[in-house]
């Protein structure tokens, strides 16, 4: 039994000690530090209290600057609210209502609360704060919940500034060395298609799951193209960037579009080489100058997105793909199959995805 990705603990190690988590938490853990050591020193706020300093500090901490900013904005908010909430609840439960009353209706305000999406993680600290308040605010109610905001905001600020100054995190060359890698995944499975095709082997299901492994990795080259876009907010590191703000993003839509012109075109052959009558359908002539032309696109999408370099190949794929459109056209109009042209306007959309990288205006070469 083959275990899915996320449940492989060496995934789970790889993850847990990659050189970005283990800045992190080391990051973390000088930051939980000096928040409780000042803790003390912070005014209006009694010093019994200083644990929530370091409390502060892991609601803020994020592996980009600007999520800890947002996020430990969010949480003090949530935090304000449910303070909000608890003090209210000592106030009817010193007007006679029983405790355990008292208890319930800030659970049932606080997890309604959390259903504003708006307060972001600050929606898990409404109950919670709100909880503690009503049942740990003692005799001092207020004294404990001004101490209790004020030390988790200190801790907060601690959080971001540490996050800021300390080796701002900036994901941009994870996203690159990702976007990479997608680009040379999808090369190889038109190569497969390509070289299946031109020796009348075809396999539709090879060609299947050469694509279907596709939207899973998709999906974390966008996670982490999103991660890279984040982590140049509010970073100075990301102001000495050569590279448009924007290129990664416009990269991973024209991988997007060729994934998806990928699958349409393995849909296409399997339909196109399914049967005894292939020959019938697609010559054999037709059929090695469309394996030609796919052989081409691949050759154009893992090209790295370089303007000179780019147009040679766009131009080397343009003239596959039309070679093959000439030899359909010259097929007898019963003969000409409409998944064969599909086909074509499967590679046309790769090649308008990949064009926007070889012109040298469009600045869209990487650093």
């Amino acid at each position: 039994m083959r275990l899915s990705p996320s449940l492989d603990p060496r995934r789970w190690w790889h993850d847990a000690i990659s050189a970005d988590r283990l800045l992190l938490a080391a990051k973390t853990a000088a930051a939980a530090a000096l928040a409780w050591y000042l803790a003390p020193l912070v005014p209006f706020a009694q010093s019994e209290y200083s644990y929530y300093a370091p409390l502060g500090v892991l609601v803020s901490m994020y592996p980009t600057v600007a999520r800890s900013a947002t996020s430990g904005a969010q949480a003090v908010v949530g935090l304000a609210l449910g303070i909000g909430l608890g003090l209210g609840s000592l106030a009817v439960v010193g007007a006679g209502l029983a405790r355990i009353v008292a208890v319930a209706i800030v659970i049932l305000i606080g997890v309604l609360l959390a259903g504003v999406r708006a307060l972001g993680v600050g929606r898990d600290w409404v109950a919670i704060a709100g909880l503690f308040v009503l049942l740990l605010g003692g005799a001092d109610p207020d004294g404990y919940s001004s101490s209790y905001l004020i030390t988790m905001a200190f801790g907060v600020l601690v959080g971001v500034a540490v996050n800021l100054v300390v080796v701002p995190p900036l994901r941009i060359t994870r996203a690159d060395d990702r976007l990479a890698q997608l680009r040379d995944e999808l090369g190889a499975a038109l190569h497969r298609i390509a070289d299946s095709l031109a020796g009348h082997a075809f396999d539709p299901d090879a060609a299947d799951r050469a694509t279907a492994g596709l939207t899973g990795t998709l999906a974390d080259v966008r996670e982490e193209v999103e991660l890279a876009d984040e982590s140049r907010r509010y970073n100075p590191r990301g102001r000495r960037l050569q590279a448009p703000r924007d290129l990664n993003r416009r990269r991973l839509d024209a991988l997007t579009g060729t994934a998806d012109a990928t699958r349409e075109l393995s849909a296409s052959l399997s339909r196109l080489t399914a049967g005894p009558d292939v020959e019938t359908r697609i010559p054999d002539d037709a059929r090695r100058a469309l394996a030609g032309a796919i052989e081409a696109v691949s050759r154009l999408v893992t090209t790295p997105p370089d303007p000179d370099a780019t147009a040679e190949q766009l131009d080397e794929a343009e003239r596959a793909l039309t070679a093959y459109t000439d030899r359909l056209r010259a097929l007898a109009a019963p003969e000409e199959p409409l998944d064969a042209w599909e086909a074509a306007v499967s590679l046309r959309r790769v090649i308008a995805a990949c064009g926007p990288f070889s012109d040298p205006d469009a600045d869209t070469a990487t650093r």
